[in-house]
């Protein structure tokens, strides 16, 4: 839900350190993500609370001086109502239900490596992903919708609530979002798979659990 901005729209107070320089990567996000928080009448602060990041951060995000890793881009795209393909500036003039294998190069931040395997605008968001063994951006996440994942290649380890399960290649879960949540590789060699997740919107959207003492 929107709230009316109230304060500062500047960035937060820490400055770049070494992990921030700029990167090719995702040209378009930066503006993007601007834009899209004020269109939504957020403030920084509010934003970032919902997205479970600090202000600081999503201000780096903001100018392009950190990339977003798919889990961050997921969830800005699910506090700001739209998709992460909107997310990376895509916007065709129609809706193809065909989605060609070579339509576009892949996306990568954080070390997740992506690619659009559904349309953009849709209420269902399919990727297919490549998954590092070791990443600072794999949050518990708590949001509406569900998720559905198969394991391509690799083992994916998915921390549901309290349970921890190791899924192999031809695995798949499927589980409401509600449920505290977080995907990770668990081969050294990094795990590949196919990732389904619905856009809902309501209040529980503000329910996702902040980084500090998520991340194991």
């Amino acid at each position: 839900m929107s709230t009316p901005a109230a304060a500062s729209d500047g960035p937060g107070p820490s400055g770049p350190g070494p992990s921030d320089a700029s990167s090719p990567s995702l040209p378009d996000v930066a503006p993007q993500l601007r834009a899209l928080r004020r269109r939504r009448g957020l403030t920084l602060e509010a934003a970032a609370q919902r997205a479970g990041l600090s202000p600081a951060h999503l201000s780096r995000l903001e100018t392009g001086r950190r990339q977003p890793s798919l889990p961050m881009l997921l969830g800005l795209a699910r506090v700001y109502g739209t998709t992460v393909s909107e997310l990376l500036g895509e916007v065709p003039a129609e809706r193809d239900p065909v989605v060609r294998g070579g339509r576009a190069e892949p996306a990568e931040a954080d070390g997740w490596v992506y690619h659009q395997a559904g349309g953009p605008g849709r209420a269902m968001q399919a990727l297919r992903v490549q998954v590092p063994y070791a990443t600072r951006a794999d949050l518990v996440r708590v949001h509406p919708g569900e998720e559905w994942l198969y394991v391509l290649d690799g083992r994916v380890r998915l921390a549901l609530g309290e349970a921890v399960h190791v899924l192999d290649p031809g695995d798949s879960a499927h589980f409401d979002s509600l449920t505290p949540h977080r995907i990770a590789a668990a081969t050294r060699g990094g795990a590949e798979l196919l990732f389904v997740h619905t856009l809902m919107q309501s209040a529980a959207a503000d329910l996702c659990l902040g980084a500090g003492a998520h991340r194991r």
